[in-house]
């Protein structure tokens, strides 16, 4: 039966399919743990907010490296380019823990001062995390434009020994630690599945009544960003049952609450060439064939995030953490919330097996139970970038690209006649939307590893 099934799917899809029969509680899709810190850290298992603040250095630290948030270590609003220089190198299968800020109570439209806008909610001083400040304060990298540039504070780039143009960088979520006992959920207008159109009108499908924000709240016009009208909710973490949930209040007795689901919404590694530090290809809100600002759920704790190497070094970034996020992120953002994530690089060569053969030209996600095909509507990045470029909201370009990656890797990877993996897919596969919020679009197909497991 071994032989058999190695025939058919070839080395890593019998070792991918062994994981999904085994891997019901396995912290890594690949079975491993998390490799401590030199100080002898222990690996933090299950989702709770921080007995303490991890402010930068304090803490647990799981990685072999730590990249902490500063002025000189981020790019904020933009990713790197293929000639970046990197902030950190390391050799490929080492592990790096990042101290990754949330955008959110930095922005320009809550007052570039985290200190004073989370104060407003009853947050105090020392709750608030250094080296969100500092970046706030003393960010001069590129100036700052909310209307134009991305809101992410984007890490790194890191450069990983042995990438070359045409591999794969394999990204290993092995831990991730809520920093904080807070975050926040914004809508904005021009932005979100409910947006103002550039123009001024309603989007297909909705009334001028139904856009959120609401038309008559846009200050758009004002020029000042604190008078824009956003909407941001403040959004507690508390003990609920066993487990902490997120808390939103409802208008009358009550409230609502969520369980967590921690993640980075940004991994990638440098897609675009360019020239310019703020050069619209490489703002961070579109997603490309880099990765980037990818969105997925799933990705938290024991998944893989395949990325196309197309740079010296692949140059590895990362941002935008969420506590939780629901598929499609419809109001512009997950609940933000800054987090201390620690993931294992490897570069995989052609041929070698090590990577489903989509993801040396595509993003494709990997989690203990499933494989993650990936489709974007715009996958170049150019017609999502910049600031007037608007919402290329075409679900139904993501939706067929994500079908046809899932096709190929069914072919190819697990030896699916193409007929065969069609019917399949329609009959058993889901596809969920990742996200309709970043210009470019995305969507995902969810293929269950135990179906191929008899």
């Amino acid at each position: 039966m071994h032989e058999e099934l190695a025939s058919r799917f070839g080395r890593r899809g019998l070792l991918r399919i062994a994981a999904g029969i085994a891997a019901a509680g396995g912290a890594v899709a690949a079975g491993t743990a998390p490799a401590a810190a030199a100080s002898g850290s222990a690996r933090v298992s299950g989702v709770s907010r921080p007995q303490r603040i991890l402010q930068p250095g304090v803490g647990p630290v799981h990685g072999h490296h730590y990249l902490r948030a500063t002025p000189d270590t981020v790019r904020w609003g933009y990713v790197p380019a293929r000639g970046a220089e990197p902030v950190l190198r390391m050799r490929s299968g080492e592990t790096l823990t990042v101290d990754a800020v949330s955008h959110e109570g930095l922005l320009e439209d809550q007052g570039r001062d985290p200190v004073a806008w989370f104060a407003e909610h009853g947050v105090r001083t020392d709750q608030v995390l250094k080296d969100a400040v500092e970046l706030a304060r003393d960010y001069t990298r590129t100036p700052r434009s909310f209307d134009t540039d991305g809101p992410h504070v984007v890490l790194g780039p890191v450069h990983v020994e042995g990438a070359e143009p045409g591999d794969v960088l394999k990204v290993e979520t092995l831990s991730l630690l809520p920093r904080v006992p807070y975050g926040v959920i914004s809508s904005r207008h021009g932005k979100g599945a409910l947006a103002r159109t550039r123009g001024g009108g309603a989007p297909d499908g909705i009334t001028l009544d139904e856009v959120m924000p609401p038309v008559a709240e846009d200050g758009r016009a004002t020029g000042n960003p604190e008078r824009y009208g956003n909407v941001s909710v403040f959004t507690p973490i508390r003990s609920h049952g066993a487990d902490d949930h997120a808390v939103l209040p409802l208008d009358g007795p009550g409230r609502v609450t969520f369980p967590l689901n921690p993640h980075m919404g940004l991994m990638g590694t440098a897609y675009a060439a360019a020239t310019s530090l703020t050069d619209p290809l490489l703002n961070s809100i579109p997603p490309t064939l880099g990765g980037g600002n990818i969105d997925i759920r799933h990705l938290g704790e024991g998944s893989t995030f395949y990325l196309p190497v197309h740079a010296e070094g692949a140059l590895f970034h990362t941002g935008d953490p969420h506590f939780a996020m629901g598929n499609g992120e419809v109001a512009l953002t997950a609940l933000e919330g800054s987090l201390r994530t620690t993931f294992r690089l490897t570069v995989c060569k052609p041929g070698s097996g090590d990577a489903p053969s989509v993801a040396f030209h595509y993003p494709f996600g990997e989690t203990a139970d499933a494989w993650l095909p990936v489709g974007l509507s715009d996958p170049d990045g150019s017609g999502g970038s910049g600031g007037a470029a608007g919402q290329l909201s075409d679900l139904d370009s993501a939706m067929r690209r994500a079908v046809v990656n899932a096709l190929d890797f069914l072919q190819s990877d697990l030896g699916m006649a193409r007929p065969v993996a069609y019917a399949y897919l329609s009959a058993a596969a889901d596809f969920e939307v990742s996200q309709v919020v970043d210009r470019t679009t995305g969507v995902h197909a969810v293929i269950r590893k135990r179906d191929f497991g008899k």
